[in-house]
């Protein structure tokens, strides 16, 4: 079959690897129909790492995707040969501490699809997963709002760790795809005023679209002092998705005291740091997630159900023979891009 394989530092190359093979009872042989690029597979793609996950290559990324089930091993039940599904990447152990305890998204023994030490990614024709990560649409959503659901997933469940109530007013600082993620998760719950910041205009015209009750561009304007201006008390959570020390402290400045700032973005570095006497006086809460533990069928029922229209964040569609151009794209956040899919 073909993958994308990542060959060195900000090389992709098309190649022939070995078909993947049902080997377990519970396993589902799953043929890929499009792959969503996320900022981690381009950290992947620039760098080669992810704070310890050092990538060894030939390797191929991808965890973004949706498949229709080509084959079943013999104890499958929840899905059959032709069925469309969204693959859920985590593949916990559900014996560990962290497992026992409800927090299958940091199980000690996770793998996770495209993580190195864990398992190869999803840009290629077909991959096996076992059959709880295979997680049927039944033809309530397209093959694109699956794959969309895996970055909304972390949307839901930065919201759900949050504990948003109604009316809470809510800033959103990047509108990448896991920003626009967590905004329209946000206004799923109805909140009440939702502000974004980012510093590509395409992106800012695309959460002013996308329902947003504004959008502020940091290169142009104090963003903050534009918040606090319509919002004089201040916010009540603050999302940081962009990974960016920069963003880290405005969402700290924006926070009403008790606020709480999620950390969402994954930085590139290895250390950030926060203005203690900021957080202190005001008692701030920061809270870390994590990727989207079991939340991936609550996207699929929001997306299904139209209170989340996710469409919108698809900006650019490539064919596999161009996935070079995909990331680089992705990677120099050129043409206003927010989510590019790979169609297999």
């Amino acid at each position: 079959m073909k993958a994308a394989v990542l060959t060195g530092i900000r090389r992709m190359e098309v190649r022939e690897v070995p078909d993947p093979k049902i080997e377990k009872d519970t396993d589902v042989l799953l043929k890929i129909e499009k792959v969503g690029v996320c900022g981690s597979d381009v950290h992947y793609f620039e760098t080669g790492r992810i704070g310890s996950q050092v990538v060894r290559f030939p390797f191929i990324v991808g965890h973004e995707c949706a498949a229709t089930v080509a084959a079943v091993g013999k104890a499958v039940r929840q899905v059959k040969v032709g069925d469309e599904v969204v693959v859920e990447p985590a593949v916990p152990c559900h014996q560990c501490d962290q497992c026992n305890r409800g927090r299958e998204n940091t199980c000690f023994h996770m793998r996770f699809l495209g993580t190195p030490g864990q398992g190869d990614g999803c840009l290629s024709e077909f991959i096996v997963m076992p059959e709880e990560c295979c997680l049927p649409t039944s033809g309530r959503i397209s093959i694109e709002q699956g794959v969309l659901c895996e970055p909304l997933a972390i949307g839901v469940y930065a919201v759900k760790q949050a504990h948003l109530w109604p009316a809470a007013d809510v800033a959103i600082l990047g509108t990448g795809p896991i920003g626009l993620s967590c905004m329209v998760a946000a206004q799923a719950e109805g909140v009440g005023a939702c502000y974004l910041t980012e510093k590509i205009d395409e992106r800012v015209e695309t959460a002013r679209k996308g329902g947003a009750t504004w959008v502020g561009n940091p290169l142009k304007e104090d963003v903050v002092a534009a918040i606090l201006e319509r919002q004089p008390l201040g916010m009540d959570v603050a999302f940081e998705c962009a990974g960016q020390q920069e963003t880290i402290d405005q969402g700290i400045e924006l926070l009403k005291p008790g606020g709480k700032l999620m950390l969402v973005g994954i930085p590139r570095e290895d250390r950030v740091s926060f203005a203690i006497d900021k957080i202190r006086r005001k008692e701030i809460t920061i809270i870390n997630i994590r990727r989207q533990n079991r939340c991936t069928e609550r996207a699929i029922d929001l997306v299904a159900s139209g209170q989340i229209k996710p469409d919108f964040m698809v900006t650019h569609r490539f064919k596999l023979d161009t996935v070079q151009e995909a990331f680089e794209l992705v990677a120099a956040y050129r043409d206003g891009v927010v989510k590019a899919m790979v169609e297999m």
